[in-house]
């Protein structure tokens, strides 16, 4: 006689994609942190004079990056399943409980 079958543990794909993608969106802003301060690391200690025009291009482009993939991840979190998952997100029920 067989074994029965045991259910897979692993989650779906899509909601294993919807909690990474909600993983990323809450490590976005310390990324974006590392990436506002990384123009300090770079500076040499003893040279004086710094041009700070390069460094206003690199902080205005990386603020359009960080809003441009924020903007990505908003959307890939918005979107609703074509499928309509009948049981939802467990852990978006939660997060809808605190409030």
């Amino acid at each position: 006689m067989k074994p029965p079958r045991r259910r897979a543990i692993f989650l779906a794909p899509r909601p294993y994609r919807r909690r990474r993608l909600r993983d990323a969106a809450r490590l976005l802003p310390v990324l974006g942190v590392f990436f506002f301060v990384l123009p300090a690391l770079w500076s040499p200690a003893g040279q004086g004079l710094r041009r700070l025009s390069e460094d206003v291009i690199y902080f205005f482009t990386v603020w359009a990056l960080l809003i441009g993939i924020a903007a990505v991840f908003a959307r890939g979190l918005s979107a609703r399943d074509p499928e309509g998952d009948p049981e939802g997100d467990p852990e978006d029920e939660g997060e809808a409980e605190d409030d």
